[in-house]
């Protein structure tokens, strides 16, 4: 009888887990899991960690629920007593992060005895198959799991396994969830948000073996979550346990496992017959990396103080050259990153955890001239030395009152540095070659033509701080949970910016034909054929933004089979000056959120869900840097007067310095952003930037060990807040101000009758239809109005991991739609978020279209086979079709200002028309006609297969791996990214328009020794 009823018992346990009942979610930002289900009223629930002993034990309520929250993420054993007896052995239950593993434990029958017949159990343990609890979109990757496949050691390539997630513009690197830009996602570690609060581009980081397990949520998620539009990367470290653990690691990247990149050469004439070229030498470089970490975790006191640390050592070299492969930069690193977790069980019900690791690297880079043909390295040009990184920490307490009541507080920071600095900065200028002075440039041998060991990294001494502290609480009504709590992070940037050199100007050289515009209106005299752009910028100051929240939610079983998610979030942003006054300021920013999920057969075999909610993007501290602090941006036009040998002030050696000849019209300074006056810098009427989602979902139970399910996205962000161009807040021409504001929506500004206002004071327009003064024309119009949408479509298929073999596989079908991108722009690869040349011209936003996320279709398999108890295998395949290509144009009708510099091809947004004739004549002369985004077809489809072996030494009580994995084993190079300018003036067709700047990583291979001890 007793065999029966634990079969019975074990076997409803593994259905519950796999399909389940429903039950409340758990608190998502935290590094925590629940166990939840259905069970006789009156029934004692008991659940052991396996690793620590923590006990916690609840009743099962009137209404036959019962629910644990706030667990540490690992296995447990759960063991139910009716009547004070145990009803079952002990049943493995596994604990997942952000999740609810659901164990329903039937009503009761013949002798208290679980009523369902049968059911398979998958592996040894009950897993979180199909979460039914849950209304959001988020896919797990557990520590086991990565390392059964070939995925690189970061946080962002394990959120590239996830459905809807792509690699943004590789120019600027990051990642774009549901086709957000790369500047709207956010990532955790142990609940402390690590993101990048700078330009919201990147995170801090630390080694793989530091973590346990990884949650990718890519839509839907609850209010306790906010300041993010894209995703959200949530990880939790490993921990200690009762029994003391040790190992080390080794991973290997040598140069010998990776293939050579390809180069590319693209010799065309621009339509003026100008020659132009674009040179991307990369053959010859090389990337060395090799680190090891040795770890240790185990209990101080047992059951009570436990401990994981790590320590781990790495060293890289690489070599690169540059574009034009008469450089060659070498690049050593040689940094430790340490880690600790400690976790004190006061007792059952009270646990406190610290958190603390740092990921401070440094690089020495040296730069010496190169001939390329013969790989023969020159003299030296100097060094420089990079540093980032920083010290990350966070307490955490988590305190349970009574079997209903549960408080969560945590207090961490979060730091991080970007320094560059090198001894050649206070004498050399830097000098860049524009592919318009190619062709003559090669004819010179392509010789050094500064003494500065960098091209074009600023002078940067940059400090962020994140101090956060939140409050979270649980607390169980009857049907009703109920969840709320607040937080607050304060964010403090320390940053001063400039160019090297006397003069502090960066000079870009450039072929010029007479006769043409240059951007601060002067026209290229004649007899001069090649001109020197002299860039002044510099900005500075130490800013501070606070966040504030908070949440309240009711999580309500209306049924047994049927749960809504009632929520509300108010976020409030203060973004201050260095002063420490408020910059802007926006308040009572609400996010209403509703979910549902619905057992529709009431047996646990199938789920269907959705969510409607609200999500705010906070303004970076970037804006704070640039507008509250000032930013000198300066262009200055000379003729290019030849070229004089010089000598190297640092190494003594030789180099070109390009003559500045006279100067070519004023000093163009409408890029400046003055703090004379903030009443002219922000909008009154400012709006907060966010975007409104809806998914509608379908998962079902095939088998034990299969699932499948569906589910469609919508996505719209009707708003943006960027800087916009306005050079007429009154119907008269003025100095153009900057403000940031919202385009297409009401603007206030202080007017002054200097401007030609009536009088000083406040001045309201409505931006869709003024605020903008065309040349020449002297029209009044106003911008577009801002518009992105998101649509897709997605079904996945998954096969558990039962000890021999797993698999999932996905196919998205989505559409990005609008007429901005967010607050990067990856068109022309602009990533000062929030101020990327989006409104910088009505003309930039003219046309819906796709954007450049837009990839309509998405393939991503992955597997693991297990062949015997000695070799593994795993694999990883993404097929990602094509991006548009858009043509842009630098003019557009019944306008002499240019729509886009006519001189450089990052500077300014670009139109959708191309002039097509009368082009070198009278603005008003001029005929064009219209190219929308997309307008040049799509970029190729891209391929990426990943292979791994594993080893296991067959010894027994031996525990150690080797692991192969190869990235690109096929070695595609494909082009990811084209070059969309498609005019250089009113008519004039770059050559070098479509040709590519970045291709895909060539195929490379990681070594990876693990001996666990």
């Amino acid at each position: 009888m007793n065999s029966k009823m634990l079969k019975r018992a074990a076997l409803t346990v593994a259905l519950g887990a796999c399909l389940g009942a429903l039950a409340p979610s758990v608190m998502a930002q935290s590094a925590t899991g629940a166990i939840a289900g259905r069970a006789s009223s009156g029934d004692q629930i008991t659940i052991v960690n396996k690793a620590t002993g923590l006990t916690r034990t609840v009743t099962v309520g009137a209404d036959g629920s019962y629910r644990l929250s706030q667990l540490p993420v690992g296995d447990y054993s759960l063991q139910v007593k009716r009547d004070g007896q145990s009803d079952n052995e002990p049943v493995a239950v596994n604990v997942a992060l952000g999740g609810t593993t659901t164990v329903n434990l039937g009503g009761g029958g013949a002798g208290g005895a679980v009523t369902l017949d049968s059911v398979q159990v998958v592996g040894n343990r009950v897993l979180n198959r199909v979460d039914v609890s849950s209304t959001e979109t988020a896919t797990n990757v557990s520590r086991e799991e990565l390392a059964r496949m070939p995925v690189d050691q970061s946080m962002g390539a394990v959120a590239m396994l996830a459905p809807g997630v792509i690699g943004g513009n590789s120019s600027l690197g990051g990642i774009s969830f549901g086709g957000s830009s790369i500047a709207e996602n956010s990532a955790f570690i142990n609940g402390l948000n690590v993101t990048d609060f700078y330009r919201r581009q990147s995170f801090s980081s630390a080694p793989f073996a530091f973590f346990q397990e990884f949650q990718v949520k890519t839509g839907g998620y609850s209010v306790e979550f906010g300041r993010s539009t894209g995703g959200v990367i949530n990880a939790v470290t490993r921990s200690g346990s009762n029994e003391f653990k040790s190992g080390m690691e080794l991973t290997f990247e040598p140069n010998a496992f990776r293939s050579k990149a390809k180069d590319h050469q693209f010799d065309r004439v621009d339509s003026d017959g100008t020659p132009v070229s674009a040179v991307y030498k990369a053959s010859h470089d090389t990337d060395s990396f090799l680190k090891a970490n040795i770890w240790a975790s185990g209990a101080l006191v047992k059951d009570k103080l436990f401990f994981f640390g790590m320590y781990e050592q790495r060293q890289g070299s690489y070599g690169s050259t540059n574009n034009a492969g008469n450089e060659w930069t070498r690049s050593k690193s040689d940094n430790g990153f340490w880690g600790a977790k400690l976790d004190w069980n006061i007792n059952d019900d009270h646990r406190l955890e610290l958190l603390a690791f740092s990921d401070e690297a440094s690089t020495d880079n040296a730069t010496n001239l190169y001939d390329f043909d013969t790989s023969t390295i020159g003299d030296s040009k100097g060094t420089s030395v990079d540093d980032g990184g920083g010290k990350n920490g966070s307490l955490t307490y988590t305190g349970h009152f009574g079997e209903n009541f549960t408080a969560k507080a945590m207090y961490g920071f979060n730091r991080s540095q970007a320094l560059s600095a090198s001894p050649a900065d206070a004498q050399c200028a830097q000098v860049l070659i524009d592919s318009s002075y190619n062709g003559v440039y090669t004819a010179m041998g392509k010789p050094a033509v500064s003494c500065h060991p960098s091209s074009s990294t600023s002078v940067v001494d940059h400090h962020d701080e994140r101090k956060v502290g939140r409050l979270d609480f649980e607390w169980q009504l009857g049907d009703h949970l109920l969840r709320f709590g607040l937080d607050r992070e304060e964010m403090t940037t320390d940053r001063t910016t400039h160019y090297p050199g006397a003069t502090g100007m960066r000079y870009t050289v450039f072929g010029a034909t007479p006769g043409a515009v240059l951007d601060n209106g002067a026209v290229v005299p004649a007899g001069v054929d090649a001109i020197v752009m002299g860039r002044r910028r510099i900005d500075g100051g130490v800013f501070e933004t606070t966040a504030n929240a908070y949440y309240l939610e009711d999580v309500w079983n209306v049924t047994p089979n049927f749960v809504l998610n009632l929520g509300v979030r108010v976020d409030g942003f203060d973004n201050k000056t260095a002063a420490g006054s408020s910059f802007i300021k926006m308040d009572n920013l609400v996010s209403p959120r509703f979910g549902f999920s619905w057992d529709m057969r009431g047996d646990g075999a199938s789920k269907l869900f959705g969510n409607l909610g609200r999500y705010y993007l906070p303004v970076t501290n970037i804006i704070n840097y640039n507008f509250a602090g000032g930013l000198i941006d300066e262009r200055t036009f000379y003729a290019l007067n030849g070229w004089t040998p010089s000598t190297n002030p640092v190494t003594g050696a030789g180099y070109l310095q390009p003559n500045l000849g006279s100067q070519i019209g004023g000093i163009d300074d409408s890029y400046n952003l003055p703090v004379d006056d903030l009443r002219q810098s922000v909008s009154r009427d400012l709006d907060a930037v966010y975007q409104d989602e809806a998914i509608l979902g379908f998962q079902q139970m095939i088998n034990q060990e299969w699932s499948w399910g569906v589910n469609a996205t919508y996505r719209r962000m009707a708003n943006t807040m960027d800087d916009i161009r306005i050079n007429a807040l009154c119907g008269v021409r003025h100095d153009t101000l900057w403000p940031i504001a919202n385009p297409g929506e009401k603007l206030t500004l202080w007017g002054t009758t200097d401007m030609g206002c009536a009088q000083d004071g406040w001045v309201t327009i409505d931006t869709s239809k003024e605020g903008y003064m065309a040349g020449g024309s002297n029209k009044i119009m106003g911008y577009y109005k801002p518009k992105r949408t998101y649509k897709a479509l997605e079904f996945q298929i998954d096969r558990a991991w039962d000890d021999k073999w797993a698999f999932n596989a996905s196919y998205l079908w989505s559409k990005s739609d609008g007429n901005h991108e967010g607050p990067v722009n990856s068109d022309t690869n602009y990533g000062d978020t929030g101020m990327v040349q989006h409104w910088d011209h009505p003309a930039n936003n003219q046309d819906y279209g796709p954007l450049f996320n837009d990839h309509r279709h998405q393939i991503k398999l992955r597997g693991s086979y297990k062949l015997n108890e000695m070799w593994e295998f795993g694999s990883t395949f993404t097929a990602l079709s094509g991006g548009p290509i858009t043509a842009l144009g630098v003019a557009w009708p019944d306008d002499s200002t240019g729509a886009a510099s006519f001189v450089t091809e990052g500077s300014g947004g670009g139109s959708f028309w191309h002039c097509v004739k009368n082009c070198s004549g009278s603005w008003d002369q001029r005929e064009f006609v219209y190219a929308g985004r997309g307008s040049g077809g799509r970029m190729p489809w891209v391929y990426n297969l990943g292979a791994n072996v594993t080893w296991t030494l067959p010894v027994h009580d031996v525990d150690l791996k080797v692991r192969l994995s190869v990235f690109n084993l096929l070695n595609n190079q494909e082009v990811i990214n084209q070059r969309a300018r498609y005019e250089k003036g009113p008519g004039v067709v770059r050559g070098l328009y479509g040709t590519g700047t970045r291709w895909q990583t060539p195929r490379y291979a990681q070594l990876v020794v693990t001996w666990n001890f």
